[in-house]
């Protein structure tokens, strides 16, 4: 069976991530790579709500997952190599360093995103 492979900070969970591990998971075998903490504090400006443990734990309990691994913020092959990875599944908003024939990319889900999702308590 193939290691599939989905990068996520979980900083907030929603329908549109779930739809994407389903995605995922008809493909093989599916591994969240989990940004930790300090990643999303580079890459966001923010530390997470919940702790990478916590996020983890979270993911587990997702019935498309079957393994977490923790992983900086950009994916690129020599990690997928280094964790046997056949592919990485991603948005369509893919920034990650990964050859074309590595990748799969589905169309993201529409009216939602973590951002949107964060952008709500300020109004």
């Amino acid at each position: 069976m193939k290691r599939i492979l989905v990068d996520m900070s979980l900083t907030s969970l929603h329908h549109g991530h779930i739809r994407l591990l389903q995605k995922a998971s008809l493909l093989g075998h599916v591994v969240v790579a989990l940004c930790s903490d300090d990643e999303i504090l580079k890459a966001k400006g923010f530390l997470p709500v919940l702790s990478f443990e916590h996020r983890k734990e979270i993911a587990l309990a997702i019935r498309y997952v079957e393994e977490v691994i923790e992983c900086k913020w950009l994916i690129d092959e020599a990690y997928l190599n280094f964790h046997n990875i056949d592919l990485l599944v991603h948005g369509d908003d893919n920034v990650n360093p990964v050859p074309p024939e590595r990748l799969v990319l589905f169309p993201r889900t529409g009216g939602i995103s973590s951002t949107v999702l964060s952008n709500r308590g300020d109004s």
